[in-house]
Order: structure tokens, then sequence, then C-alpha cells
């Protein structure tokens, strides 16, 4: 697999890609989140590509706390082959490189196999609870 950082054209496909891995809900419009992504930091939106298709990606983010894991996504079709564990190697060593000390992810507490898969590569559950406010609003993904 190919890891590189996000191109204008991957839209669709990482949209496509979100999409199949269960990632987008109604409340949050995934193309807004790339938008709002590449503003603050294109080189941490990254593709894994396997003979052009695109099959896996994260966004990751540091803001000079704490390092961040969003929207990793496998292929279904492509899961236990390793490509997760790549693209997600590739992230830390991204943040590692900006001085990055820890990672925080969120999964839903319901995605169990997911939950398993970040064990396998060393997170552990933190002594936390995580809380949000909204401060914007998309309208609606219809997607």
């Amino acid at each position: 697999m190919e890891i590189r950082c996000y191109e204008d054209a991957d839209q669709d496909a990482l949209i496509a890609l979100w999409k199949s891995c269960g990632l987008t809900v109604a409340r949050n419009n995934p193309a807004e989140d790339i938008r709002r992504k590449l503003a603050v930091d294109r080189e941490m939106l990254l593709m894994g590509t396997l003979e052009g298709r695109l099959i896996a990606s994260v966004m990751a983010g540091y803001e000079g706390h704490r390092g961040w894991i969003n929207y990793l996504a496998v292929a279904p079709d492509m899961r236990r082959r390793g490509y997760g564990q790549q693209i997600m190697e590739h992230a830390e060593r991204l943040l590692r490189e900006r001085g990055c000390p820890k990672i925080n992810l969120q999964v839903r507490s319901t995605n169990r196999e997911v939950i398993e898969f970040y064990r396998r590569l060393g997170f552990a559950e933190d002594e936390v609870v995580s809380m949000g406010k909204r401060l914007v609003t998309d309208p609606p993904f219809a997607g």
C-alpha cells in the first residue's frame, strides 16, 4: 500500500470509503470535515492506495498537547491484511516528528471489533469522560 497526503481529486472516493466503513453520520457532513481539515493541516489527512484504489485513510492532528486520530478507515474487503496498522504507524510517525507525546482517539463503545484493533496497536482505555460541544451545526448529511 502506498501512503500519501490527500489530493483534491480524492474527495468522492474518500467519502465513499468512509460510508462503506460506517463512519459517516447525519450530523457530520464529511465534505465539510475534509474542508475544515485541509484549512488547518492538509499533510495529516492520509490516503492509502493499492493499485490506484483508495483502500485506507486516517485523519490525524496535533494541537501542541495531544495528537488525535479520526476517520481511520480500511475498505471492508481489504481488512485483516495489515493496512490499518500500516497507515496508523505512518500517522504515529508524523505525530512523533511533530513532538506529540500522546495520541487520543474515540471509538463508539458498541464497536468492539475496532476497540480490539486499537488494543492490539497498544492503545488502552483512559479513565476519562469524553465530552463535546457543537459550535457549528452542519447541514444534515443525506449520503
